[in-house]
Order: structure tokens, then C-alpha cells, then sequence
């Protein structure tokens, strides 16, 4: 796959005369040569070039074209997309590639233009949302979300699905919660006392502490949900979840899966660090922003 990283380093020109000015912005690495069509219609061809340059001012010579697609290869999508987010580009041009078609042109909202070519769905990576609900939606995939939503993704090439426990399906008279926030039918250590033994507790490490604390010497049973000793959720992707214990933030390995913690209230700026921290982990990229970028 060819998709630039910066739509800065893609150029758009008609057919040049012999006799123009052949230079290019040095930025230039990729060449869009829109061809009218003879028949009148305002629609017309694409052909797409790989640019070397030589020179070291902000205009330079070209020294060669490598011809990437044309003619039936290439169409160009109509409409405006938000073209700095890479695995929405990807995604649509994989759904428009099909016959001969390899290659996707692009214009953004600001009418800047981008291409895919050859899209590779395994280019986008996928990171798993993992949170209990109540409340609904969980409170990490409302963040993620509302994060995605405004673009600071864009760049990482990310898509997201939930893993979520619903803890309704422990609700009763004996189970027992760690909080009343929760609206879970049941009762919860923050606000209940518990004098017979049988109660079923689902919470985690720290749950249990402060029940045994509260009410030493009752016996009960215990559902883990922490996401370190998980009697429910065993990661099988790339994942993000949430602690109570602010130490254990960061990237972690869980069932041999990398994924990152954040802390149970952390905000959105810690959320979508968390989301660019595991991208670098994983690609193995120092800087995840300029390194996300051409997968050829």
C-alpha cells in the first residue's frame, strides 16, 4: 500500500507543455496529472507518478517520474472526507477497489487532495475497548469515542471495538458491589453492611481488601474483574482498560497481549496518550507521528 503520510507531499497538475516550467515544491513526492476528457464531460482520467527531484531550493528539477497507475486504475471519490483520518481513507478506498481500480484519489474539506493506493486493511490496527457497563455507554468507550470522534486518532490508523462485561448478570440479593454509583441491583460496601456469610463479591483486589476489612470472618464468595486477574476477560488484541490502582497505568502485557492502563478517573488528555503510547509500543516506532505513515 501507498498512502502518504502528509497530503503536503501530494501534487496536482494538468498535462505540462513542453516548453513550462517543470520545476516542483520540494515538498513534492507524489504527482497527480488530472487528464480532461475530449468529450466534454467534466469528468476525466487520472494518472499518478512517483516523483525524484534534484536541487536543494524550495523549487526543484524533476530527474525522473516512475508512473504508479492510471487510465481505469485510478478514480477519485466524490466527496469531501476528512482526510487525515487514515483508516477512514483506507476503509473506503478497500470498499472502491475492485476490477481494475487500485487507487483511490481523495479531497478534504479544505480541498486539499490524497491518495490510496493498493489499500491493506491490516494497516489499520485494531484496539480493543475493554470496560464494564453500567453506567451505559461504559465510561471508556464514551472518552474513546468522543476522542475519535474529533480526530486525535486520525494519524495512528486505529479502530476500535468494545469488550465489555455487564455486571447486571451478577445482580441479586446476595452479590455484592464496591459501589452505589453503580445503580446495580444489590448491595454495595459503600453503603451496606453485610452480617451473614454466602455473599457473592464481584470487584477486585482492592473490593476484596475492604470487604475482609469491614467484615472480618464473614465468608463469601469472590468474581474478579480487574483486568490483571480477570475471571471474565482474557485479551485476545491490543487492548486499552481502566484501573482503581494509579501504579499499575501504562503499558502492560496481559494473557502475552500488550495494552494500556489508565487510571479508573483519568481524563481525556491521559486517554488519548494512553491510545498513542500503545500505537508506538506496537509498531515499534519512536515517534508514532512521523512514523505511522507510507506502508509500501
Amino acid at each position: 500500500m501507498i498512502f502518504p503520510q502528509e497530503y503536503k507531499n501530494v501534487g496536482v497538475t494538468r498535462p505540462i507543455p513542453d516548453d513550462a516550467d517543470r520545476r516542483i515544491y520540494f515538498l513534492t513526492e507524489y504527482m497527480i496529472e488530472e487528464n480532461s476528457c475530449s468529450c466534454g464531460d467534466e469528468s476525466g482520467t487520472y494518472t499518478l507518478y512517483k516523483v525524484s527531484q534534484t536541487g536543494d531550493q524550495l523549487l526543484r528539477d524533476v530527474s525522473s517520474l516512475e508512473r504508479i497507475a492510471g487510465g481505469e486504475e485510478v478514480i477519485k471519490y466524490d466527496r469531501q472526507l476528512n482526510i487525515k483520518d487514515r483508516a477512514l481513507l483506507i476503509e473506503t478506498a478497500h470498499e472502491l477497489c475492485k476490477g481494475n481500480v487500485n487507487t483511490v484519489i481523495f479531497t478534504g474539506i479544505d480541498m486539499h487532495v490524497t491518495f490510496v493506493h493498493r489499500p491493506d486493511l491490516s494497516a489499520i490496527l485494531n484496539i480493543e475497548i475493554v470496560d464494564v457497563v453500567p453506567p451505559e455507554p461504559s465510561w471508556l468507550s464514551s472518552v474513546i469515542r468522543r476522542l475519535e470522534a474529533s480526530g486525535v486518532f486520525g494519524d495512528l490508523a486505529v479502530k476500535f471495538s468494545e469488550n465489555l462485561t455487564d455486571l447486571r448478570r451478577f445482580e441479586g440479593e446476595g452479590t455484592v458491589f464496591p459501589c452505589s454509583s453503580s445503580g446495580l441491583d444489590g448491595k454495595c460496601l459503600d453503603s451496606d453492611v453485610i452480617t451473614e456469610d454466602g455473599s457473592l463479591l464481584v470487584g477486585c483486589e482492592i473490593s476484596r481488601s475492604l470487604f475482609e476489612s469491614r467484615f472480618p470472618g464473614i465468608d463469601y464468595s469472590f468474581v474478579n474483574i480487574c483486568p490483571f486477574k480477570s475471571d471474565i476477560f482474557k485479551p485476545s488484541r491490543p487492548f486499552i482498560t481502566r484501573c482503581c490502582r494509579s501504579e499499575k497505568s501504562g503499558i502492560v502485557t496481559i494473557n502475552g497481549i500488550k495494552g494500556a492502563v489508565v487510571h479508573w478517573g483519568a481524563s481525556e488528555f491521559f486517554v488519548a496518550s494512553a491510545v498513542w503510547d500503545l500505537v508506538r509500543e506496537l509498531r515499534g516506532q519512536e515517534n508514532s507521528l512521523s512514523n505511522v505513515e507510507v506502508m509500501n
